[in-house]
C-alpha cells in the first residue's frame, strides 16, 4: 500500500510540476524568420511568392521607411477566426517585415498566438504560426521578455491605460456598407496623412480590418510611421512588423485601438522614460486619434 501512495505522490508532484511549467510559457510578439545578406527588393518578392505558396492571401505592402518593407497577409483560419469574437478582426491579418539592418537584411513576422491572446480571439492560430514558420523559417521569438496567455488576454500597460475591450470608437454610419464606403473613401482622399495599405474582409461577419500608413501633414510629426519607428524600434532586431496600424469597420460603426494600447502591446518592455521611451511619444496617442478619426469622417474630439 505504501509503495502504491508512493507512485501517486510522485504522479501528483509530476502533473503539478508540469502544470506550473505550462503556466510559465510567454509569448513574445515577433518572430525572426531569417537574417543575412542580402538585397531588400528580391528579399521582399521572395517572401511574398513563399506566402502565397503557403496559401496566405497577399492583401497589401508598404514601404514605411527606406530599407523596410512591410507585407500584410491572411488566409482562412485568420479570417474565420477573427469572426468569432468581438473585434476579433483586429487579427484578421498578420504582418510581415523585411529590413536591411547595415549589411544584413532581417525578415520578421508577428507572432500569431501571441496577438491572438492579446486581441482575445477564440483560438490561437497555431495552424497560421506553423505556416508561416515553414514558408518563412523561425530562428528565434523577440520583442520582448514575454507574457502568458493569461496575461496577453488582460493586458494594458500601466494602470489608467487602455484594454484592448477599450478601443477608439470613431463613428456610427446607417449601414456597414456606408462605413466601409466612407473609410474607403478618407483612406484614398489621404488628407490627413493617412492612407490605405491593406483591406482584409472578415469571414461570414459585416467586419472589415484596413492597414493603413501614416505620415505626417504639416507641421505634426508625432502621428508619422517613420518618426514614431525611430523612436522606439532601436534594437538591433527590428520589430517593424508592428506597422501598420489599424482600422476596424465592425459592423456600421468604425474602431481603432488606442494607441497606449496597440504600441504598448508591440512594445510591452518599452521604458515610461528616458531615452527610446515613451515619454519621447507622449504625444502620440492624441495624434493618432486624431488623424484616424477625420480620416474616417468622425470629429477631431471623437474621444
Amino acid at each position: 500500500m505504501s509503495r502504491i501512495l508512493n507512485s501517486v505522490a510522485v504522479l501528483i508532484m509530476t502533473l503539478s510540476a508540469a502544470a506550473a511549467f505550462a503556466q510559465e510559457v510567454v509569448l513574445k510578439p515577433f518572430v525572426l524568420a531569417s537574417k543575412g545578406a542580402g538585397d531588400v527588393a528580391q528579399k521582399v518578392e521572395a517572401t511574398k511568392a513563399a506566402l502565397s505558396k503557403a496559401g496566405f492571401t497577399v492583401a497589401g505592402s508598404y514601404s514605411p521607411y527606406a530599407n523596410t518593407t512591410v507585407i500584410g497577409v491572411t488566409n482562412d483560419e485568420l479570417r474565420g477566426t477573427a469572426a468569432k469574437s468581438e473585434h476579433g478582426g483586429f487579427g484578421a491579418a498578420m504582418r510581415v517585415a523585411v529590413v536591411k539592418v547595415k549589411d544584413e537584411v532581417q525578415v520578421s513576422y508577428t507572432n500569431p498566438p501571441y496577438w491572438a491572446n492579446a486581441y482575445r480571439m477564440s483560438g490561437e492560430l497555431k495552424d497560421t504560426a506553423g505556416k508561416l514558420q515553414a514558408a518563412l523559417g523561425k530562428v528565434e521569438e523577440f520583442g520582448a521578455k514575454g507574457l502568458t496567455a493569461e496575461a496577453l488576454r488582460k493586458y494594458h500597460y500601466a494602470f489608467g491605460m487602455e484594454y484592448f475591450n477599450e478601443p477608439n470608437e470613431f463613428v456610427k454610419y446607417g449601414s456597414h456598407e456606408e462605413a466601409v464606403k466612407a473609410v474607403e473613401a478618407g483612406l484614398a482622399a489621404g488628407k490627413h496623412g493617412v492612407t490605405k495599405v491593406y483591406r482584409v474582409d472578415v469571414a461570414g461577419k459585416n467586419e472589415v480590418l484596413f492597414g493603413v500608413a501614416m505620415k505626417s501633414v504639416g507641421d505634426s510629426k508625432m502621428m508619422d510611421d517613420a518618426y514614431l519607428m525611430s523612436e522606439i524600434d532601436f534594437k538591433d532586431v527590428k520589430s517593424a512588423a508592428h506597422l501598420p496600424y489599424d482600422i476596424l469597420v465592425s459592423d456600421k460603426t468604425v474602431f481603432a485601438q488606442y494607441a497606449r494600447f496597440r504600441i504598448a502591446i508591440s512594445f510591452p518592455d518599452l521604458s515610461m522614460m528616458g531615452a527610446n521611451s515613451f515619454m519621447n511619444i507622449m504625444k502620440s496617442p492624441e495624434a493618432i486619434r486624431e488623424a484616424l478619426s477625420l480620416t474616417v469622417g468622425g470629429k477631431k474630439d471623437a474621444r
